[in-house]
Parts: C-alpha cells; structure tokens; sequence
C-alpha cells in the first residue's frame, strides 16, 4: 500500500495559523533539493527549476542537493549538470545511499570542497560508452 509523499506541519513567519505542506516543498524553502530515484526527463525539471530559483532568490547561500540514484539519462543528467555550473550558489553535493553512473558524477559536479558522501554510501562510476548500436569501444587516454 503506497503511503503517498509525507507531509509536514509549517508556520509562516508571523502568522498563528500552521498549515501542511508536502516535505519536498519543505526542504526546498531550507535549500535542500532531494535527488532520489533515476534521472529522468521529467525530474531533471523539476531540479533546474527547483535550482533556478534557489539561485534567483538569494545566490550568497548554497544550495544543497542529496543524491541517492542508480543513474539514469544522460541528456536529463546534463541539464542538471549544465545548470549547477551556470548559477551562483555554490552547490553542495552529498551522497547518500547509492550514487551511480549520472548520480555520481552528479555528485562530483558539486562546487570544489563541497562533495560529500555519508560512512556507508556507495559511489560507483563506469567507463563511458561509445560507438553505434551494439558496438562497445574502450575508452582510452
């Protein structure tokens, strides 16, 4: 039975009145964006414009992106890629659980001191693949 996302009590600042809100939206008003599951077309918008806006909104803060991912499409994973390097913020990636393939490079694309991975994470990274149809090519230096 699916449970459905979580949703957490929050006050507006200056207000009596708390009303619930869905925990992604939560973490996103601390800074957090949530990467966990493949990447995928439809997630990778969801991040640029989660991150765009962070970014738009005050860029002297970072912006902190969780990774738990088997990977996923390299062209959603590029427009991740391409728009971490394109704002301010710094971006600080931390690892948790499984970063692979478009997920660990996503966290090796982080800001330069701000890449993380929790004690039991696992990071795992392969050569690229290259070539048309089934034909594989090693890569080389």
């Amino acid at each position: 039975m699916p449970i459905g996302t979580p949703k957490v009590p929050y006050r507006l600042p200056g207000s009596q009145y708390t009303q619930w809100i869905d925990i992604y939206t939560r973490l996103n008003q601390e800074r957090i964006i949530f990467l966990g599951q493949e990447v995928t077309d439809t997630l990778a918008n969801s991040i640029v414009a989660a991150m765009l806006y962070l970014d738009s909104d005050d860029n002297t803060k970072p912006i902190c992106l969780y990774i738990t991912s088997p990977g996923g499409s390299v062209t959603a994973g590029m427009a991740i890629y391409d728009t971490m390097q394109y704002i301010k913020s710094d971006v600080v990636t931390i690892c948790l659980g499984l970063a692979a393939s478009m997920g660990a490079f996503l966290l090796a694309a982080g800001s330069p001191g701000k890449r993380l991975a929790l004690p039991h994470s696992r990071i795992m990274i392969h050569q690229p693949m290259g070539g048309t149809g089934r034909q594989r090519l090693q890569a080389s230096d």
